[in-house]
């Protein structure tokens, strides 16, 4: 017998990094079903926008999420606002294109910061606020590459395997609670993060609206994996019961190697510039670790 789907009506619904991609589609999802929407986002013009576009009561917040005691005072805002958060969405996250060895403390500590732990923060914030009520559904966006490596991305799949991680020990610490936990694991999304990335063969980048119609339906009837498109599953399932040799040989027939090692630099340019200044609590912290070391010099 198939579950009734959750009404998402009235329920106050909170996606970081909401001002453009992926959250931004999923807020239009959500407004649709009829939720409260509060969107977060280090750029408060791209939040504020989207918000009078939404209307429907929506409200646009400046956080950077790396910023741990501005993410909290921006959970407060939200609820003081809006009322108890009914759904949090941890989808605030950026990806440097790079080889290891080229790639600078400053685009690592970045995206660990902004991919990994401020959804750790993230989520904690939303278990003790959503625990004394004894119901909410956490989503975490992390991506197949938290499934799986690939060269040139080896900073954001490591970040991205924390995130499944995170998700599945979270998800087994909230087991009887009436508090839900989804992971979501796209493949390409054509969005700005991924412009000038070459597609693995076989397998169609997916749309923002693609994304967030596969949480809102997890919302509606709640599972914990996510993927996009529904087929990436089997793959995931099946590529850890192969030999190591298959898995290599596999990935060459697809060309996954190739999705980020021939990816267009040019085309990446405007985003690549815009995620290195997505982190400003992280770019003070990097001064202040500089400092010391530019003094002993002088």
């Amino acid at each position: 017998m198939s579950k009734q789907p959750r009404s998402l009506s009235g329920r106050v619904a909170v996606v970081t990094g909401g001002g453009r991609g992926i959250g931004r589609a999923l807020c239009d999802a959500l407004t649709r079903e009829g939720a409260k929407v509060a969107i977060g986002d280090v750029d408060a013009a791209a939040a504020e926008t989207a918000a009078a576009e939404l209307g429907a009561g929506a409200i646009g917040l400046r956080v950077d999420v790396t910023d741990r005691a501005a993410f909290t005072a921006f959970l407060d805002a939200v609820e003081e606002r809006l009322g108890p958060i009914d759904v949090l969405v941890n989808n605030a996250g950026i990806m440097a294109v790079t080889s290891l060895e080229d790639e600078d403390d400053a685009s690592i500590t970045r995206q660990i910061e902004i991919n990994l732990h401020a959804v750790i923060h993230g989520t904690q914030e939303a278990m003790r606020r959503m625990r004394p009520r004894g119901s909410g559904h956490i989503v975490n966006l992390a991506s197949m590459a938290g499934k799986s490596g690939f060269p040139h991305l080896a900073t954001y799949c490591a970040t991205k395997h924390g995130v499944v991680g995170l998700s599945e020990a979270v998800r087994a610490e909230l087991r009887g609670t009436g508090i839900e936990v989804s992971v979501v694991m796209p493949g390409l999304v054509n969005t700005e993060l991924a412009a000038g990335t070459k597609p693995t063969r076989g397998f169609k980048p997916s749309s923002p609206e693609d994304v967030a119609g596969a949480i809102v339906a997890a919302l509606k009837v709640p599972r914990f994996d996510i993927f996009v498109p529904a087929s990436l599953g089997p793959t995931a399932r099946l590529l850890p019961l192969l030999p190591r040799r298959a898995q290599d040989a596999l990935g060459r027939l697809l060309k996954s190697d190739e999705v980020m090692t021939k990816a267009d630099r040019a085309a990446r340019a405007a985003y690549e510039a815009r995620a290195a200044a997505s982190a400003p609590a992280v770019d003070e912290l990097m001064a202040e670790l500089e400092e010391p070391e530019a003094t002993a010099a002088a």
